[in-house]
């Protein structure tokens, strides 16, 4: 039986409308928004970022991440402003105010769950042709540790050109 005092319902509420209705009477909605930063990382600063550092804590408006290794510290320390804004776009204005980098370890289960191997072009195999052209390049240098580094790195160079394609 239906009752006759209640006004009809526009819309059924969903349960996360309620959980947020809730957050934002308790003063929790800023909480909620800086959090979702975990949620957002991977889209914002891509797979190859997202697989070597990962949001770790936020302390007062600063997003905490623990960064693998030293070089993408300093890369990502170049990139900080952009993707603060990047986050702050996705987030809203002023949600986070710094990001803060530290080294760490990444473990299994913090890393991305799908998407393409950032390092995959590690495993692109090199045709006879493509490694005899490299060594005929090489083939002047008389220094072995020289010619020996030249070569890792062009091979390298070779393998990464070759899984763009």
């Amino acid at each position: 039986m239906k009752g006759k005092n209640r006004p009809p319902m526009r819309r059924a509420a969903t349960a996360g409308d309620i959980v947020q209705e809730l957050l934002r009477q308790r003063g929790m909605e800023g909480k909620l928004r800086e959090y979702r930063a975990w949620q957002v990382w991977d889209e914002v600063v891509g797979p190859q970022i997202a697989a070597r550092a990962r949001p770790l804590r936020i302390r007062e408006g600063v997003l905490e991440v623990r960064v693998e290794q030293p070089v993408w510290m300093q890369q990502l320390q170049l990139l900080k402003p952009r993707i603060l804004a990047k986050l702050n776009e996705r987030l809203g204005a002023g949600t986070l105010k710094d990001i803060y980098l530290r080294r760490g370890r990444i473990q299994a289960d913090e890393l991305p769950e799908s998407g393409p191997d950032p390092a995959a072009w590690k495993h692109t195999p090199l045709t006879e042709e493509e490694k005899a052209e490299i060594e005929a390049t090489l083939a002047s240098l008389a220094d072995p540790e020289i010619k020996r580094q030249l070569r890792a790195l062009m091979m390298r160079q070779a393998q990464l050109k070759k899984s763009r394609k």
